[in-house]
């Protein structure tokens, strides 16, 4: 139910997608984090393993958790509201209302991932996720702050969105971070949620995809981290209930082995790669009256094989020759239910 994940140093191939889910810092107070896999509400086993992780990694040890854990007077938290809109209301203006509400919901610094994010999963079970998010209105983490990103901004179909992960050096150690990258207007910016200011909300105001980045080495180095690898996805369907996966990683971009012109290149490419992408439809979700009617995709093993009914197109005017069948050999005929 609850599980270790790992920095991106070392992780495991089928952890693979917890080290990509791009926490910006894997190792909260050098200690990694935990991922809630229980659900909601927390199980015990849980809660008192978050609690345990938070004695850890803070500096007042378990001082923190009996004083919190103790108090009869805690105020109560309300459930925010998600952003809303008149139709006048230009796309900058409704991308920082959905930046505010991410913002208000907090970082989360417990060391407990309170929702799981699986990134083979469907968009559809994907937007599920931020659903429970907003009925929650607990604090995110940075991935989650994706999901949440693009289940805010699904109703803004002249803005499109894509993944966009940063890996770090620091000390010896690598670091990993994910925002949501948006592209409107001839312009590039990004959603989401870090411990730093400058690593997660960029209004629209970068005319390409390079200098967002740039903006973001720049935040990076003002830590004092070298910029190592950008992975970019490609642009996410803004259909919720659509069964696609989401491309979390089109191009990878070793930063540190490039020049600056060929890293603009490289995101240039990039950005012609996800421009192409828009002119091509996705095949539609299947509806639930085809869900009923559709049997299973695997085929009985004793089962006779299907034949293709579809006749072959020819040209108009050219009559296709029927081949003479011999009669039937009824003897060897048998009835398969």
């Amino acid at each position: 139910m609850l599980r270790t994940t790992v920095g991106c140093v070392g992780v495991e191939e089928r952890d693979e997608e917890q080290e990509d889910e791009g926490e910006e810092d894997l190792r909260d107070g050098g200690v990694p984090f935990f991922v809630n896999r229980g659900g909601l509400p927390v199980d015990e086993e849980t809660w008192e393993q978050m609690w345990r992780h938070v004695a850890r990694i803070h500096p007042n040890g378990e001082a923190i958790g009996k004083r919190i854990r103790g108090a009869s007077d805690l105020p109560k938290i309300p459930t925010l509201s998600v952003p809303t809109y008149q139709p006048t209301t230009s796309i900058p203006q409704r991308l920082e209302a959905i930046q505010k509400y991410i913002r208000d919901l907090q970082y989360n610094h417990t060391g407990t991932q309170f929702f799981e994010i699986k990134k083979s999963r469907p968009l559809t079970a994907l937007m599920d996720i931020a659903k429970e998010m907003i009925r929650e209105s607990l604090p995110i983490k940075c991935l989650e702050a994706v999901i949440l990103g693009i289940y805010l901004s699904n109703s803004m179909p002249g803005v499109e969105r894509f993944p966009l992960s940063f890996k770090t050096q620091f000390s010896g150690n690598h670091f990993c971070h994910i925002v949501l990258g948006m592209h409107s207007g001839g312009r590039f910016g990004a959603l989401g949620i870090s411990r730093r200011e400058d690593l997660m909300f960029k209004p629209l105001e970068f005319r390409t995809l390079a200098d967002l980045v740039q903006e973001f080495e720049g935040a990076y180095r003002g830590y004092w981290h070298t910029l190592r690898k950008v992975k970019i996805g490609q642009y996410v369907s803004h259909d919720p209930h659509s069964v696609e996966q989401i491309d979390w990683k089109h191009s990878i971009i070793d930063v540190d082995k490039l020049t600056k012109e060929e890293l603009r290149r490289e995101l240039e490419r990039h950005t012609r790669d996800m421009r192409l992408k828009i002119g091509k439809a996705a095949p539609p979700s299947p509806t639930k009256d085809r869900k009923s009617c559709m049997g299973s995709p695997l085929r009985n093993p004793g089962s006779p094989m299907r034949r293709n009914s579809r006749i072959e197109r020819r040209p108009s005017g050219e009559k296709k020759v029927l081949d003479p069948k011999p009669p039937p050999d009824m003897n060897g005929y048998q009835i398969r239910v």
